[in-house]
């Protein structure tokens, strides 16, 4: 099973164009990818730079995709005058059906010296080899480092709920909402963390939960003792004015650790400020 996390700065390459097509080749090119998780989505938001007002990249991207099951996840919309709904967030692509799709809003306290937005964390339950598995994606805060550490401690909290919720569940509810869907302890973690893996907040995520297998950093497990590399400002230097950083990542549930056979970054691509990376599972183990 290949999955890829790409945060495609709402598709905006090092060449200031915004081309979405250009992401998905570039994804392709990468792997033959089962699930793909994707953050700063945007709709409608010209404010940023080389979107226009009306462009709905999450039905864009969803056209480009039309094999695949495709989920968005809206972390930020607002309802502007002149303009309407706004949307920025995530999204999910996977070949393996979908059971269920949870939507975490993540906490962000009052933190008024520093800039901030809404985060999730977009849960996407698939009916996968083995048994279920949870492929969560999230774009953590960037400007505030106290938003980003509560961010962490929600996602802690997140795989400690799903690993305590009950499968198959109690049975008399079938075709309602009531009728329970599983979740399970198995899981992998996406996205842009905004910080380094040097950072206290990635330590802290994968710290022991009670009642749950950690979270384990794949990148650790298939290169022991290697640094991460760059996934942040490795093209971009006009933008990151010459910062580079490794803020993208793929955690593992511990129980999936025997799993992981291999995870690369493309350090190639300049369709993104951020660069993709590809974790490789052997879910038969």
């Amino acid at each position: 099973m290949l999955v890829i996390t790409w945060n495609i700065q709402w598709g905006r390459g090092v060449d200031g164009r915004v081309d979405l097509p250009r992401i998905v080749a570039g994804a392709r090119a990468l792997g033959d990818f089962d699930v793909l998780c994707l953050q700063e989505v945007a709709d409608n938001y010209p404010g940023l730079e080389g979107l226009a007002a009306g462009v709905d990249q999450f039905a864009q991207l969803a056209g480009l995709l039309p094999a695949y099951h495709a989920v968005d996840g809206v972390a930020t919309e607002r309802h502007t005058p002149g303009l309407g709904p706004q949307r920025f967030g995530n999204m999910v692509f996977t070949r393996l059906p979908p059971v269920q799709v949870l939507r975490h809003q993540l906490p962000s306290p009052a933190d008024p010296a520093n800039h901030s937005m809404p985060r999730l964390a977009l849960e996407v339950v698939l009916d996968a080899p083995g048994g279920p598995l949870r492929i969560t994606t999230t774009h953590l805060e960037y400007y505030s480092a106290a938003q980003r550490q509560a961010q962490v401690e929600a996602l802690r909290d997140l795989q400690r709920t799903a690993a305590a919720h009950p499968s198959p569940g109690l049975p008399g509810q079938e075709g309602t909402p009531f009728e329970p869907r599983p979740r399970g302890p198995r899981a992998v973690l996406t996205g842009d963390f905004n910080c380094a893996a040097t950072d206290p907040a990635v330590a802290r995520l994968q710290e022991p939960v009670a009642g749950a297998p950690r979270w384990v950093d794949a990148w650790t497990l298939a290169h022991p003792g290697q640094p991460h590399p760059p996934t942040l400002g490795l093209h971009d230097r006009a933008q990151w004015k010459g910062f580079t950083g490794s803020f993208d990542f793929l955690f593992v549930s511990q129980d999936l650790a025997g799993a992981v056979r291999r995870i690369e970054a493309d350090l190639q691509t300049q369709a993104s400020d951020h660069q993709p990376v590809l974790l490789e599972l052997d879910l038969s183990r």
